[in-house]
């Protein structure tokens, strides 16, 4: 790897393995060489709260020569380890870059967001393109300003949404689009040939992280479509659930069923569960369970759940 004198040397932001993606796509490439990572320090994960590396990280080590920064804050980061470099690539980083950061590099700082900006701005744009039934989104190259996700467009990429994509099907995609758009866009971008496009304000939208409580289910006023996207956009976390017998139950797997019940009514048949749900236009709405795990217990098919709860089919939710 290392730094020769042509190739474009660059600063790589990023922390999950979405932005994984774009780091490992930058050093396939053989054009860039990147100085240094910096990423979110070593966090606590889990119930067990087992410090665990970043996905770039891990990453970054495994090439055994990049140097590798992990600031709690970059409020006090020395600007001057930028000023020689000619770019700076952000993805999924997950802190807020000052402006005097934002000004060091040569050519900017270049932000890979999964969305077609101004829609969706934030830290949970896959999620929620799935939650409110997207057909389409994309990837945007930008370039980056103080503002969260706001700075002007370099270049943009729609993708189809499918009827049965979810949050690990879906991010896979993105991911391969967004790597492919910002190795296309970059050297258009370094060679002056782009002209940055404002992002029209008006409409802008905003997504936020979901929490546990996102995926509490109200079978009494959520149809089977806003149930089936929240699923695929929630899975698996923070996933959706719902409660039984005061535990709370996890619904790991689900499709939408055409079932004539009330909302929250359950049906048993032939080691199947059916659910009914909030009806949209009067038609018949409901899900399928093919998957669910009771608090305390371990993922089991519906089968395998009805087998050790013969009462579940006479109960209501």
């Amino acid at each position: 790897m290392g730094s020769s004198k042509n190739m474009i040397r660059i600063v790589f932001f990023g922390t999950g393995e979405f932005a994984a993606e774009m780091l490992r796509t930058l050093l396939k490439d053989g054009h860039y060489a990147v100085d240094f990572v910096i990423t979110q320090p070593d966090r606590p994960v889990g119930r067990n709260k087992e410090i665990k590396k970043s996905a770039v990280k891990i990453l970054a080590e495994e090439t055994g020569e990049i140097k590798i920064l992990q600031p709690e804050k970059l409020k006090t980061f020395d600007e001057t380890t930028l000023r020689d470099l000619d770019l700076a690539v952000v993805c999924e980083y997950g802190l807020i870059i000052p402006r005097r950061l934002l000004e060091a590099t040569k050519n900017g700082f270049i932000n890979v967001h999964p969305s077609l900006l101004p829609k969706f701005r934030g830290a949970s744009p896959i999620q929620t393109a799935l939650v409110s039934g997207e057909k389409e989104t994309g990837a945007t190259i930008m370039l980056m300003d103080e503002k969260m996700d706001h700075g002007p467009i370099l270049a943009q990429e729609k993708i189809s949404v499918e009827a049965d994509d979810t949050f690990a099907t879906l991010t896979p995609k993105l991911a391969r689009l967004s790597a492919e758009l910002l190795l296309k866009t970059l050297p258009v971008w370094l060679a002056g040939k782009i002209k940055p496009l404002t992002q029209d304000e008006t409409a802008a939208t905003f997504c936020k992280i979901f929490e546990r409580d996102d995926g509490r289910l109200d079978f009494s006023k959520q149809t089977a479509d806003e149930i089936y996207n929240l699923w695929r956009g929630l899975n698996p976390w923070p996933g959706v659930w719902t409660t039984w017998q005061n535990k709370r139950l996890k619904l790991l797997e689900i499709k939408k069923a055409e079932q004539d019940l009330g909302p929250g009514k359950i049906e048993t048949a032939g080691g199947r569960i059916f659910i009914g749900t909030a009806q949209a236009e009067g038609l018949p709405s409901g899900i399928e369970i093919l998957r669910l795990q009771i608090e305390g217990g371990k993922p089991l098919s519906a089968r395998e759940f009805l087998n050790g709860h013969k009462d579940f089919g006479n109960s209501i939710f």
